[in-house]
C-alpha cells in the first residue's frame, strides 16, 4: 500500500502506525519516501523519525530547477555507533538494493547482531536499565543502578545495558530528553532489549508516553519490587500484604475513559450497564483492596497472640533487622542452628521467622529474622509491611546487620535508620554487626579505600565483626549479646 499525505514547507503529519506493530520484528515494514522541494540533504526531524518509528528507510527525492532528474537522499538504521547509515546522495535511476529483498537482508542482519546472551535466554525478559537524576550525581546515579541491576537478576531479568541522563530540568512527559530516548531505543533495537526499567518512579502518563514512543514494555523500580515481592511470598501474611501493595499501586494506574462514572460508586445506578468496564475494574479493586485489609487484620490479631506468648514466656527478645542480602538469614541459621531460606539475591526472605538461641550457662533469647530494607521502598509496601514490621516494637535489641563488603555500606546503614526512625523505633536499643568479613581480604585486593573506611566504620559504630558463613567467628557476638542481657552474671 502506498499512501499519499499532503505536507507543506514546515513539514509533514504521519499518522498513527497502530496497523503496523513492531512485535518481535526489528523493522516495521513501512518506508518514508518524501519530497525536499529545495535539494536539501535529510533533516533531524527525517533522521529522529527512522529511529524512534523504526521505519524500513527514509528518503527524501528532489530535483534541480530545470531538470528532470532525481537525486535521493537516503537512510536507513544499521548496526554502528550511530545506530544509522546515511547514504551519499544520487541518481534515484540508479537506486539499487533497497528493493523488498533488500530490506529483508537489512533486517537479517540488524537480527544477528542482537546480543548472543538475548538469544541463549529463551522466554527470559531482556531489559535496559535507566536512570535519569536531575542535577544529580554520576556516582550516586551508577550506584542506584548496580542495586537496580541486583534487583533485575533476583527477578529472573537479563540486563543488557544501562543508561545514565543528568539533566538541569526533567523532562515532565518522558522523564529523559528526546535525545536520549533515542539512543535507548537503536540500543534496544540492537540488543534485543523487551523492556525498560527506570530507577526513578514514573507516573502513569509516563509510562503511557515512553512505551508508546518505545513499543516497548515499561516499568519503574517500584513496580520490579513488587514483582519480587509476589514471586516470594510464601506465607499467608506475606501474599496478602504484597496483593494488597500491588493492587494500591496498580488502582492509580488505571487509566482511559470512565473516570467521570467515579462519582456514581456506591449509589444507584454505579453498576450494570450504564458503568464502563474500566469503573467495574476500579469497583473490584477497591473491594479487594477492603477484603484484604480485613485479613490483614485478622492476622494481625493471630500476630497479637503470637507475640503476647513471646513476652509472657520473660525471654529477652532480639530482632535482626538490616539491608536486603545483609545475610539475615545465614546469620538465624548460623546461630540457632535452623534452616531458615537463604539465597544470595535481594530480598530471599519475606517472612518474619524466630528461632531459640541458647546462650553458655543455660540462657535463652528469642531472635528473629525480618524483611529486608531498600531505597525507596514503594510506599504501598512499607505500609502493607507495617503490621509485620509491628514485632519490631517488642523487640529488646535491634541486631542492625551490615554488608561490611559493599561499597556503599554506610548508605545501607543510614536507609536502615532512616527506615526504622519512620517506624518510631529509631529509640531502641541498636548492636551494629558488620557480616561477611570472610569477603574482606579480597576486597582490600581489589578497594583498598573502601577497606580502610569498613575498619574505620567499625570503630564509629563500634560495631562487632562477624562471617555469618563461620560459626566461630559469632563467639564476640554471642558474649556480647550474653552481657548485654545479663551483665551481672560470672
Amino acid at each position: 500500500m502506498v499512501q499519499v499525505i499532503i505536507g507543506d514547507e514546515k513539514g509533514l503529519l504521519i499518522p498513527e502506525l497502530k496497523d503496523y506493530p513492531l512485535g518481535r520484528k526489528r523493522l516495521r515494514g513501512l518506508r518514508l519516501i518524501h519530497t525536499h522541494l529545495k535539494g536539501e540533504p535529510l533533516s533531524e526531524d527525517d533522521l529522529t523519525d527512522l529511529k524512534l518509528l523504526r521505519l524500513d528507510l527514509v528518503a527524501a527525492l528532489s530535483a534541480q530547477s530545470g531538470s528532470s532528474n532525481l537525486t535521493i537522499h537516503l537512510a536507513h538504521l544499521a548496526n554502528s555507533s550511530s545506530g544509522i547509515t546515511i547514504c551519499p546522495p544520487q541518481p534515484f535511476e540508479r537506486l539499487i538494493g533497497y528493493g523488498s529483498d533488500g530490506i529483508v537482508a537489512l533486517e537479517r542482519e540488524l537480527e544477528r547482531a542482537v546480543d548472543t546472551a538475548a538469544h541463549a535466554a529463551s522466554g527470559q525478559e531482556r531489559t535496559i536499565l535507566i536512570s535519569v537524576m536531575a542535577a544529580g550525581e554520576r556516582r550516586e546515579a551508577e550506584d542506584s543502578l548496580d542495586e537496580l541491576a541486583e534487583l533485575a537478576r533476583t527477578a529472573g531479568v537479563l540486563v543488557l545495558d544501562r543508561f545514565i541522563q543528568l539533566p538541569r530540568k526533567l523532562n515532565p512527559r518522558t522523564l529523559m530528553g528526546e535525545g536520549k530516548l533515542q539512543e535507548v531505543v537503536i540500543r534496544a533495537l540492537q540488543r534485543g532489549a523487551t523492556l525498560l526499567i527506570f530507577d526513578q518512579e514514573l507516573t502513569p502518563a509516563q509510562v503511557r508516553a515512553i512505551s508508546s514512543m518505545t513499543e516497548l514494555k515499561v516499568i519503574d523500580r517500584s513496580q520490579l519490587i513488587l514483582d519480587i515481592f509476589a514471586r516470594r511470598a510464601t506465607s499467608l501474611d506475606g501474599k496478602v500484604q504484597v496483593e494488597l501493595a500491588q493492587l494500591k499501586y496498580l488502582l492509580p494506574r488505571l487509566s482511559g475513559r470512565g473516570v467521570q462514572m467515579s462519582r456514581l460508586m456506591g449509589g444507584i445506578g454505579g453498576r450494570g450497564p450504564g458503568e464502563t468496564k474500566l469503573e467495574t475494574d476500579r469497583r473490584r479493586i477497591r473491594d479487594r483492596i477492603t477484603a484484604l485489609e480485613r485479613d490483614l487484620e485478622n492476622l494481625s490479631r493471630g500476630r497479637e497472640q503470637r507475640r503476647s506468648r513471646r513476652i509472657k514466656s520473660d525471654l529477652p527478645i532480639i530482632s535482626i533487622v538490616g539491608y536486603t542480602n545483609a545475610g539475615k538469614s545465614t546469620l538465624l541459621n548460623a546461630l540457632t542452628k535452623s534452616e531458615v531460606f537463604t539465597e544470595n539475591l535481594l530480598f530471599a526472605t519475606l517472612d518474619t521467622s524466630s528461632r531459640r538461641l541458647r546462650l553458655p550457662r543455660d540462657r535463652e533469647v528469642i531472635i528473629t529474622d525480618t524483611v529486608g530494607f531498600i531505597r525507596s521502598l514503594p510506599a504501598s509496601l512499607m505500609g502493607a509491611f507495617k503490621a509485620t514490621l509491628e514485632e519490631l516494637r517488642d523487640a529488646d535489641l535491634l541486631l542492625h546487620l551490615v554488608d561490611s563488603s559493599n561499597p556503599r555500606f554506610e548508605a545501607q546503614i543510614a536507609q536502615v535508620r532512616a527506615i526504622l526512625s519512620e517506624l518510631d523505633l529509631a529509640d531502641k536499643p541498636e548492636l551494629v554487626v558488620f557480616n561477611k568479613t570472610d569477603q574482606l581480604s579480597e576486597l582490600k585486593k581489589k578497594d583498598t579505600i573502601t577497606f580502610l573506611r569498613v575498619a574505620q566504620a567499625r570503630k564509629r559504630y563500634d560495631a562487632i565483626a562477624v562471617s555469618a558463613l563461620d560459626r566461630k567467628s559469632l563467639t564476640q557476638l554471642l558474649d556480647e549479646l550474653k552481657r548485654r542481657f545479663w551483665p551481672d552474671a560470672d
